[in-house]
């Protein structure tokens, strides 16, 4: 694809992708902003710090992200068969809905079903919108929209934090209903956004298979990816979920330490503690999102992206080392926020390694594969045996650590090449 000045259609395209993406981090963190004191509640208001609380919402997260994995996939099929914009419309339609749809769970296990359903349409808006810029942004852009796209994710979140905060009175479930907005986004897309040229031109060919990834000519690339997603996405993932939840039981201790009694201002003060800690690693992620971009312009995307996962790890490993207070945790949130840059790289780094029919396939494919794995990390974590969460979370650094030995392996794209087709 030649370079080529920026117009309407490219910015069009960033725009539906950026809105997408900002509506992903929405509904992606609602749930992790009431996971315990909900999965409590329905469970019959069992303790909150009770051990098949954190067994459930470790549960529903880890189908949430199975749900992301299949998503990423089927979607990554149905966009290089049926275009990205079509696609794209469909994965918001879904998890827009079935995020709406937890509000009405009754049991655990159907907030689990929701939260999987959901998951679909978010993994699969991943691997879309990445194909989509990658197809019409020129290359000179891409590590800068790497940045600005995993941004939106991030100011999702820091959105969501926001409802968590407002809404930290009402009952748990009203927090879902706020996830039904993106729904509105579809309506603009559909009249606004076109197929990108380089689809348009391919598609006239016989569609690519999911098995092709795995052909003599993108085996190895298939593989490798696969491990170095899988790896780095099950340590990114425990900390996420459970670096709140830790938050929030240190912060409950020590405020019934305190000699507070109230249940009811306990409960509401730890959600809008979480809330904040959540809004300071967000704020920290973005700032490492162009932290990543800048690293990669310079050293390029597989360098910045092993050097970020060996940051991570120490980060990791040096919070959770010792013993901290909540207000202590909540801003050694700001390094480790700086890390998840790495994964804004991912997002113009993979498409291009895979040929036009495939490219929303493979990246989709092998990215949200890698959930599978987080999915088994997020769970297993409550089951080592180990005092408490400080100490699950920091072994939570090695499995970047085993990425960064697996990743030297990945190829070297120069940062002005041409997509492969």
């Amino acid at each position: 694809m030649s370079e080529q000045p920026l117009d309407a259609t490219r910015i069009k395209s960033g725009i539906a992708a950026w809105l997408g993406w900002m509506f992903d981090g929405l509904d992606m963190h609602l749930y992790t902003l009431v996971a315990v004191p909900f999965v409590a509640l329905l469970l019959g208001g069992v303790a909150e710090d009770s051990f098949e609380v954190k067994e459930k919402a470790g549960f529903i997260q880890a189908s949430f992200l199975v749900g992301w994995a299949v998503g990423g996939a089927f979607f990554g099929v149905v966009g290089d068969r049926l275009g990205r914009s079509r696609a794209l419309m469909l994965t918001i339609l879904t998890y827009a809905l079935f995020t709406g749809l937890s509000f009405f769970a009754q049991t655990w296990w159907q907030l689990m079903i929701c939260r999987f359903l959901a998951a679909l349409g978010i993994g699969g808006e991943w691997a879309v919108g990445a194909s989509l810029l990658s197809e019409t942004w020129p290359a000179r852009w891409r590590p800068w929209m790497a940045a600005v796209l995993q941004s939106a994710v991030n100011i999702g979140v820091l959105l969501a934090t926001v409802a968590g905060w407002l809404m930290a009175g009402l009952p748990h479930n009203y927090i879902f209903l706020v996830g039904v907005l993106p729904a509105f986004l579809v309506l603009w897309i559909r009249k606004a956004v076109p197929e990108p040229e380089v689809w348009a031109n391919a598609s006239e060919r016989e569609p690519a298979r999911i098995s092709d990834l795995f052909g003599p000519s993108l085996r190895r690339t298939t593989v490798v990816t696969l491990i170095v997603c899988g790896l780095s996405l099950s340590g990114h993932w425990a900390f996420t979920f459970w670096s709140l939840q830790q938050i929030g039981t240190l912060a409950k201790i020590e405020m019934k330490e305190q000699g507070q009694t109230d249940t009811v201002a306990i409960n509401s003060e730890v959600q809008q503690r979480k809330s904040f800690s959540f809004a300071v690693l967000m704020g920290s992620s973005i700032a490492g999102n162009f932290m990543a971009g800048a690293m990669a312009r310079i050293i390029g995307y597989r360098k910045a992206i092993l050097s970020i996962g060996i940051y991570y790890a120490l980060s990791l490993f040096s919070a959770y080392g010792v013993v901290r207070s909540s207000a202590e945790m909540t801003w050694w949130l700001i390094p480790m926020g700086l890390g998840q840059g790495m994964f804004g790289l991912f997002t113009m780094y993979l498409p291009p390694l895979f040929p036009t029919l495939l490219r929303t396939t493979g990246a989709g494919f092998c990215y949200n594969f890698g959930r599978l794995a987080a999915a088994a990390g997020t769970v297993l974590l409550i089951y080592l045996p180990v005092n408490d969460m400080r100490e699950a979370l920091f072994w939570a650094g090695v499995p970047f650590l085993a990425s960064v030995v697996v990743g030297w392996l990945l190829p070297e794209l120069a940062l002005d090449d041409p997509h492969k087709t």
